[in-house]
């Protein structure tokens, strides 16, 4: 018994040491490092108003938290829902891909490759509201979405670079799409051009999703619902892109079905 009561603190401090690694190594070089920061010098910030005896401070910081744990789960749930998706019981070798997975991984890797090379780029991806009105007026294309193909639409060269891409599901409706520009552009910085402007514009009108990928900067931009974000690294695409766009699910077998492969295993 007292060999257990020995092992627990021991126990205790490697799970707590292992939450802290997955959480730094998850967030690490992602705007939600600044929160892992934040949380750090809070936590400070209350050991020292403990350790000094300052009641007034430590009540407001207490209240403080009550409501910053709603508002951090509200904000950062794109990355926290991927970061839950990521403890599988199942080894990684044994996670069955998707066609969604591909599709994810193929435009995650061709929007950063777009950045890294600082060529611009505008995509809109459809959700529930229709963008066939846009896709009609500019260059139908109606092809399998493939990271070369989205690539070179892009490269100025090309005659479809200039304006948007959209997309359905894994098909590219249309290329040099022209979108509506936002009529309050407050929130864009000067750094922020025409691409910018139609990328809100059409996320006040629609519900899809808007990539923007800066020319000047290489910073890879999200709008949705009227609202720009810039400085999207990846996991945090990944995450947002997951809690749009929910993966198909697999068909359900029915009870037909289980007989017949119990019968099958029978003979």
């Amino acid at each position: 018994m007292k060999f257990f009561q020995l092992m627990v603190p021991g126990a205790e401090i490697l799970i707590i040491a292992i939450m802290v690694y997955y959480l730094l190594s998850f967030f690490w070089n992602t705007r939600a490092m600044d929160l892992i920061f934040g949380l750090m010098a809070f936590l400070t910030l209350y050991a020292a108003s403990t350790w000094f005896h300052l009641p007034v401070l430590q009540k407001l910081m207490l209240y403080f938290v009550n409501v910053a744990v709603i508002a951090l789960l509200i904000i950062f749930q794109p990355e926290l829902r991927l970061a839950l998706s990521k403890l599988s019981v199942k080894g990684k070798k044994y996670r069955e891909i998707t066609e969604f997975d591909k599709f994810l991984d193929g435009i995650s890797q061709s929007v950063y490759r777009l950045a890294e090379r600082r060529i611009g780029a505008l995509i809109v991806l459809e959700n529930q509201d229709s963008l066939e009105e846009f896709a009609n007026k500019a260059v139908i294309l109606n092809a399998q979405f493939s990271p070369e193909l989205l690539e070179s639409v892009f490269i100025t060269t090309t005659p479809l670079h200039d304006g948007a891409v959209t997309i359905r599901g894994t098909t590219i409706l249309s290329a040099a799409t022209i979108l509506p520009l936002a009529d309050d552009s407050s929130q864009l910085s000067k750094s922020m051009g025409t691409r910018h402007r139609a990328g809100l514009g059409i996320s006040q009108l629609t519900d899809a999703l808007i990539i923007v990928v800066s020319e000047e900067t290489g910073k890879v931009s999200i709008a949705r619902d009227g609202i720009m974000t810039r400085g999207v690294k990846m996991d945090r695409f990944k995450g947002i892109f997951r809690s749009i766009f929910t993966p198909p699910k697999t068909t359900i077998e029915t009870s037909f079905d289980v007989i017949g492969r119990l019968k099958q295993w029978k003979r």
